[in-house]
């Protein structure tokens, strides 16, 4: 955004994709600096847009905004806090079966999804089904998943076939959903059904907010730790593999 750019407090609030009521909460937990005030009206600026596009990413994270508070002092004293905002390291290994080059949201020809997985039956339909990339005309896709694509292909530099990931992918899937689906429900019922028989005053609304952003996390957090939790335990229950493991 070109520099210079002012925006009013409800201004802003729409180019963040948030409320004006958050952002005044998050003047008064000293997370956002205030404005310019001209006359009797507050502006912001491009650096007031993007910290507050960075504020939204922590609390999606499910950080508090105390927390946040101290994290962007430290990124103000140069701390490298680009592992906690999502920014890739440069130098992240890479997967043992190569990847596509292209980043989310940049293109990939139709042609080369073809070819690359020509040995699944009705390959494209099915790696669009998942969710993994995207059609934007009928000539060219765009990658939509980048990190579900890396555990295909480590899954697949593992030695298991690429048809049957899929379609161990498309299982998970539903699974993923009836998940979601109790995780949303028991929300409802209770953090919601909480805001509901209170005030609904800013306070209660911002901590709704926040508890809503933990919501879209820890579930998911959660589901990755039991599984991987519960395949530890039969592989590790599994003496006909051990057995081979032990063989001289």
């Amino acid at each position: 955004m070109a520099a210079g750019v002012e925006y009013t407090i409800d201004e802003l609030a729409r180019q963040a994709g948030t409320t004006v009521r958050s952002l005044r909460v998050y003047h008064e937990r000293g997370v956002l600096p205030p404005p310019q005030v001209k006359g009797r009206t507050g502006f912001y600026g491009p650096e007031h847009l993007n910290r507050v596009r960075t504020i939204s990413r922590l609390l999606d994270r499910g950080i508090k905004l105390n927390g946040i508070k101290e994290l962007l002092n430290a990124w103000g004293r140069g701390d490298d806090l680009g592992d906690i905002l999502g920014v890739a390291d440069a130098g992240e290994a890479e997967s043992s079966v190569a990847v596509p080059s292209a980043e989310p949201g940049e293109t990939i020809a139709a042609t080369e999804l073809v070819e690359r997985y020509r040995d699944v039956p009705n390959g494209l339909a099915r790696v669009v089904a998942a969710g993994l990339y995207e059609p934007v005309d009928a000539a060219t896709y765009r990658i939509s998943d980048r990190r579900l694509i890396r555990v295909i292909e480590k899954l697949a530099g593992a030695g298991v076939p690429i048809p049957e990931i899929l379609d161990e992918l498309e299982r998970l899937r539903g699974d993923a959903d009836r998940i979601a689906r109790r995780f949303v429900d028991l929300f409802r019922r209770t953090a919601f059904a909480s805001f509901q028989q209170s005030e609904r005053g800013s306070a209660e609304q911002v901590e709704l907010g926040d508890r809503l952003r933990t919501a879209r996390s820890l579930p998911g957090e959660t589901t990755a730790e039991l599984v991987n939790l519960f395949v530890a335990r039969y592989l590790d229950q599994d003496t006909e593999l051990a057995e081979a493991l032990t063989e001289d």
